[in-house]
């Protein structure tokens, strides 16, 4: 065999083994669940807001917040990670009165992104 022969069955080889290889797969984190849901009303305060995502997240810089109807933080400024748990972080709560509170929560996700997002839940005794 020449050298142009063995080019032409190695180079569509090598391209077809490096599209079929598997690549590792990175995504942004999503919010899977939460305590207190999503637009939940719930009859007594949290004891504390608990947020897990669809793969763990980085420690660093995550935050979470709980803002009152009337633009004021009441959560205590004490966001934690799961342990045993890395797509799982929690803040706590005094005891909040009825009423309508956003949580807001920012997370770096594996691929070092930033993913934030905001939703409410309503106390109605």
């Amino acid at each position: 065999m020449n050298k142009l022969s063995i080019t032409k069955i190695i180079k569509p080889a090598v391209i077809l083994t490096a599209l079929l290889s598997p690549l590792p797969a990175f995504a942004h984190a999503i919010l899977v669940k939460s305590q207190p849901a999503k637009d939940e009303t719930i009859s007594q305060s949290p004891k504390q807001v608990d947020l897990w995502f669809n793969d763990a997240v980085r420690s660093e810089y995550k935050a979470v917040a709980v803002i009152d109807s009337a633009g004021k933080r009441v959560d205590n400024h004490d966001v934690a990670q799961g342990l045993t748990d890395g797509s799982h972080i929690y803040a706590t709560v005094p005891n909040l009165a009825p009423g309508t509170y956003t949580i807001r929560y920012r997370v770096v996700s594996e691929d070092t992104h930033i993913v934030t997002g905001k939703f409410e839940f309503t106390i109605k005794p």
